[in-house]
């Protein structure tokens, strides 16, 4: 197991010196200035491997019009190193009580909205419900509600969910290298943090109060998740922050890092785009992607990465997702409810955001046999590594 960076080897550091970690708009020459000749240049090139410029080239205007091509390339290379089939997990929501204020999320701790906590029973409760729709790749997810929703309560949580589920991860509040060593002795073996936003600037604006506002201590939080051992990192950038082109060359440049330096994990890089949400303008967002967008977004991230995960939730329309099961996308969330309770029909707490896919996991798993894939409700099992 690697032990952490010093400061100067940090993450941080690394996206100051290659100037991506602000002034986004600075970058919008370079990527205008690629033509023709550069992305067949790109396109000739090895798929799969990571090079800067390759990755510049592939997200730049002049590769709008090589998205057929690039989908192909992504779809041999995503069948030869993950094979036709996709893994299906689902998220369950266990407090919407929030400690901070970020300006895009329904669950911003100013909102007078209905909050509600899970018990431990009444997760399980959930759990149940999910597992008998043949899910066995959870993901727990929370709010800011560091108070409530404690290391403590997720070990015990995770150690009663160990016997249903074969995969248990995370999305919560960051921690310290400390805690994660503790989530992952108790069988958490995943955990998906977001940066939300590579651009200082923006960061500062959408997170005014609250756990997140440390822009340079949400960054460097993955090598803490490393050092601990966890199975699966997961990255993203809540798209629609910033300019997704230069995002996209952030989250290059830290799936690069993560890999050179810990081959013990795996790393996955998602693609939440803002939804609408309760008390939330969506007239601030400046920089909404279409979804031709995101499209060229996943084929420049697979054609640098041939073994980075490709995650699709369900914020996305069943037609998108559809179609990218093919081009790239290896794993996908299925009959997700993003309210705490939301499994069963009794209840009614406000959801972090909209949900635009609401079709069954039994229906998802039925589109991707239609499309000659495999869905995987199970590939990894946690005595592999331990006999707790």
């Amino acid at each position: 197991m690697k032990t952490m960076q010093t400061k100067s080897q940090q993450f941080s550091s690394i996206l100051t010196l290659r100037g991506l970690d602000r002034k986004y708009s600075q970058w919008s020459n370079a990527l205008n200035n690629f033509t023709e000749s550069d992305v067949k240049g790109a396109l000739s090139s090895q798929p799969g491997v990571y090079r800067p410029e390759k990755l510049m080239v592939l997200v730049s205007p002049a590769a709008r019009g090589h998205l057929e091509q690039m989908a192909q390339l992504a779809h041999q290379l995503t069948v030869q190193r993950f094979g036709k089939t996709i893994k299906l997990y689902v998220p369950l929501y266990l407090s919407n009580y929030c400690s901070s204020s970020c300006r895009y999320c329904g669950f911003n701790v100013d909102n007078k909205i209905e909050r509600k906590r899970l018990t431990i029973e009444e997760a399980l409760e959930q759990a149940d419900i999910i597992a008998n729709e043949g899910f066995r790749d959870i993901l727990l997810v929370s709010s800011e509600d560091r108070n409530y929703i404690t290391v403590e309560y997720l070990c015990e949580l995770s150690k009663q969910l160990r016997k249903k589920f074969s995969c248990v991860s995370i999305e919560v509040y960051q921690m310290t290298a400390a805690e994660y060593s503790e989530l992952f002795a108790a069988g958490i073996e995943g955990v998906t943090l977001y940066q939300e936003t590579y651009d200082r600037d923006v960061y500062k604006y959408y997170h005014p109060a609250g756990l997140k506002t440390d822009y340079g201590q949400r960054l460097n939080v993955a090598d803490d998740m490393a050092a601990a051992g966890m199975r699966e990192i997961g990255l993203g950038a809540l798209l629609g922050l910033a300019d997704w082109r230069v995002e996209t060359l952030a989250l290059g440049e830290h799936a690069h890092y993560l890999m050179k330096r810990y081959w013990q994990s795996h790393i996955s890089i998602s693609f939440p785009r803002i939804r609408p949400a309760s008390h939330v303008d969506g007239q601030q967002f400046e920089h909404l992607l279409s979804d031709k967008d995101m499209v060229q977004m996943m084929l420049a991230l697979r054609l640098c990465f041939a073994d980075v995960g490709l995650v699709l939730s369900t914020r996305e329309p069943a037609s998108l997702r559809d179609n990218m099961v093919s081009l790239g996308i290896t794993r996908m969330s299925a009959g997700s409810k993003t309210s705490p309770g939301g499994y069963c029909k009794t209840e009614h707490a406000l959801e972090q955001f909209d949900v635009n896919d609401s079709r069954s996991a039994s229906q998802i798993a039925e589109m991707l046999r239609e499309r000659g894939l495999d869905a995987v409700w199970k590939d990894w099992d946690c005595g592999f590594i331990d006999n707790k």
